[in-house]
C-alpha cells in the first residue's frame, strides 16, 4: 500500500517533491519528441528511437495511473480499477499509445492512421505545464459566461448573414456570378468579418452592403473583446490562489523542518 502512494505521488504533477518534478519533465520532453516526427515530410532514423522513448513513457505512465486510480477516485477501490480504462483522460492516454503499435507492426497499413493520435499527446501536456492548466481551470469555471458570448457572436453572425445575402446582389464582373452565390458564402463572410479576420476573398461592393460590414465589424470589435476580457479576469484570479496555495505550503514546510531541527 505505502509503494502505491508513493507511485501515486510520482505521477502527479507538481507534488512538490525533487522526484515528482523529475517525472513531470520527462513526460514533458515525451510529449515533444513524440510529437517532433510529425513536423516533418521526411521520416529521419531518429524518429525511430524518438517514438520508442515516447511510447515506453506513454505505456510506464499509463499502467502506474491505473495502479493508483483508487487514490484519485471517490470510488469503491475495485469500481475504480474497472472504470478507469473508459475515463476520458485514461482513454486519450490509449489513444496516444496507439502510434507505438504502428511502430511495432509497420506491415499493418491500417495502423498507420495511428501515427494522427500523435496530435492527442498534445492533450497532455496540460497536466505538466502549470500556465496551459490555469487556462483550463479558468474555460472550465466561466463556461457558462463563455457559452453566452459564443451563443451572442453566433446569433449575430446568423443575423448578418441572412442580411447580406438578401441585400447584396451584385455580380461578380470575373466570374459572373453573384458575390455570395450561397448562404455559406454570406456565414462566412461574416464569421470573418465578426473576428475581424477580413481574408478579403469576399466582400460587398454596394453601398448598403458596405454599411453593413462597417457594422458588423464595429460590432465584432465588442464581441470579440469579451471572452478576452473574462478569460483574462479569470486566469488573474486563479493565478493569484495559486501563489497564495505556494506561499502557504513553503510556509508549512518551512514551519515543519524548524520543528523538526527543534
Amino acid at each position: 500500500m505505502f509503494y502505491r502512494e508513493r507511485i501515486c505521488d510520482l505521477v502527479e504533477p507538481r507534488k512538490g517533491k525533487f522526484f515528482s518534478r523529475v517525472y513531470d519533465f520527462i513526460m514533458l520532453m515525451a510529449i515533444i519528441i513524440g510529437t517532433a516526427p510529425l513536423l516533418f515530410r521526411v521520416q529521419y532514423p531518429i524518429f525511430w528511437y524518438f517514438d520508442v522513448f515516447s511510447g515506453a513513457c506513454y505505456i510506464i505512465d499509463y499502467l502506474l495511473r491505473w495502479m493508483t486510480c483508487d487514490f484519485r477516485s471517490k470510488k469503491n477501490k475495485w469500481i475504480a480499477f474497472l472504470t478507469y480504462p473508459i475515463t476520458p483522460l485514461a482513454i486519450i492516454d490509449l489513444l496516444s499509445i496507439l502510434p507505438t503499435i504502428n511502430l511495432l507492426q509497420p506491415v499493418f497499413k491500417l495502423t498507420r492512421i495511428s501515427r494522427l493520435f500523435k496530435i492527442l499527446r498534445f492533450i497532455k501536456i496540460v497536466h505538466y505545464f502549470e500556465p496551459l492548466e490555469i487556462f483550463v481551470t479558468v474555460v472550465k469555471k466561466q463556461r457558462k459566461l463563455l457559452l453566452a458570448v459564443l451563443t451572442l457572436a453566433f446569433f449575430d453572425i446568423f443575423i448578418t448573414a441572412i442580411i447580406m445575402f438578401q441585400t447584396e446582389r451584385e455580380i461578380d464582373p470575373v466570374t459572373g456570378k453573384y458575390i455570395f452565390e450561397s448562404f455559406f458564402d454570406a456565414f462566412y463572410w461574416a464569421a470573418c468579418t465578426l473576428t475581424t479576420v477580413g481574408y478579403g476573398d469576399l466582400y460587398p461592393v454596394s453601398d448598403i452592403g458596405r454599411a453593413i460590414s462597417i457594422f458588423s465589424s464595429l460590432l465584432g470589435i465588442a464581441v470579440i473583446a469579451l471572452p478576452s476580457s473574462i478569460i483574462t479576469a479569470g486566469y488573474i484570479e486563479e493565478l493569484r490562489k495559486h501563489v497564495d496555495t505556494s506561499e502557504i505550503n513553503s510556509g508549512y514546510h518551512g514551519n515543519y523542518r524548524m520543528c523538526e531541527k527543534s
